[in-house]
């Protein structure tokens, strides 16, 4: 029997909705169907029409959001306006994707969670960690961490250079415009400014607050997230380091046989075109990494790889590739499933709510070295 195709609204076409959504939704007609696309600005809109004819485009995303058409909004904007979006979409029905991070705080967090209790045609919200879906992550990657008996250390990487070197060698020509409706940068700001307020509890939103509390909700939350659902969740922060573009922790483990371990997590943009974004894992015999390339650039291999002693004490290395599949769309595969088949979502909510638990240990370690 064939699948459902589930129709799809978005909200924002930005960056991320042209170089990837748009694309890779495209390449899925038998799960999926974009009916329409709402942005602030109508020329990006026009651009977006003159490329994908058959979607509807319009400048309000609250009509998506009540279409009767709509199965599932995708929400693309920036952070601060997901909380608003998600429980809009929830109140009408509407399951929703919504791409990391969930939101910016974690009260911002526990108020999507309270929405989706309450939502009506048991809407659901699935969150974009799209690295987590990838088929070497959740296969071999996953398989060999499972075989170290005592993991003694991790590093946790997402060192990257410029988005946009990335971005014009995707082959999807994105564009950007700024003919937007007057007050929307001021209701951008202030949505962001509560966040900020509730992120750091009232303390004064200092330029380097806010860029911390920014930098974790884009690049940190992929590596952090993947660190979570590898590792578990830390015990505590040992310390952290904020020089902009560049931040790092300590974070304290316990493993499975209640050993403490450490994971360092280093991150930061700099101006060297490469993308040098892994998981590493330690034990006493075997280290195992997976090692992430930019996801702008459609089927670059994702490979994990094995470092290990054999019997004869020699060293051995082996390098593993589960599938040239993209994680974008091994993603969306599995959205398809949660949805039509009642699968659970392991990217949920509630556990993207664990990542704003995560930052606020993070900025309390800060606050206390200060």
């Amino acid at each position: 029997m064939a699948p459902k195709v589930l129709n799809i609204g978005l909200i924002g076409a930005g960056e991320v909705a042209q170089v990837i959504h748009l694309p890779t939704l495209s390449l899925l007609p038998h799960l999926y169907r974009i009916i329409s696309i709402s942005d602030l600005s109508p020329t990006t809109l026009s651009s977006i029409q003159s490329r994908y004819p058959t979607i509807k485009t319009t400048t309000d995303p609250l009509s998506i959001i009540s279409s009767s058409e709509i199965d599932v909004v995708f929400i693309l904007t920036s952070d601060e306006y997901h909380e608003t979006y998600t429980i809009a979409a929830l109140a009408a029905g509407k399951h929703v994707m919504v791409e990391k991070p969930l939101t910016l705080s974690a009260a911002s967090a526990e108020r999507i969670l309270e929405a989706e209790r309450k939502a009506t045609n048991g809407a659901r919200v699935f969150v974009g960690y799209m690295r987590r879906y990838a088929p070497s992550f959740v296969g071999a990657f996953k398989r060999e961490v499972e075989g170290i008996d005592r993991v003694l250390y991790a590093r946790c990487r997402g060192i990257v250079g410029p988005n946009a070197y990335f971005v014009n060698q995707s082959g999807t020509s994105p564009v950007k415009n700024t003919d937007f409706p007057e007050g929307s940068l001021a209701e951008r700001d202030r949505l962001l400014d509560g966040l900020l307020q509730e992120a750091f509890e009232a303390k004064e939103v200092t330029k380097e607050r806010r860029d911390f509390c920014r930098f974790l909700g884009s690049l940190g939350s992929h590596d952090l997230s993947l660190m979570r659902e590898t590792l578990g969740f830390p015990e505590s922060v040992a310390g952290v380091s904020v020089n902009e573009p560049f931040y790092s922790a300590i974070l304290n483990y316990r493993g499975k046989g209640g050993e403490s371990f450490a994971v360092t997590y280093e991150s930061g943009i700099d101006a060297v075109p490469r993308f040098d974004s892994h998981l590493a894992v330690y034990g006493k015999k075997k280290t195992v990494s997976i090692q992430y390339d930019t996801p702008y650039v459609k089927g670059l291999p994702i490979k994990v790889r094995v470092d290990e002693e054999n019997e004869y004490g020699e060293v051995v290395t082996r390098e593993i590739l589960s599938s040239y599949e993209d994680a974008y769309t091994a993603e969306l595969k599995e959205l398809h499933a949660c949805l039509t088949d009642r699968r659970d979502i392991k990217t949920s909510a509630e556990d993207a709510a664990l990542d704003l638990k995560l930052f606020k240990m993070m900025f309390e370690q800060y606050e206390r070295q200060k």
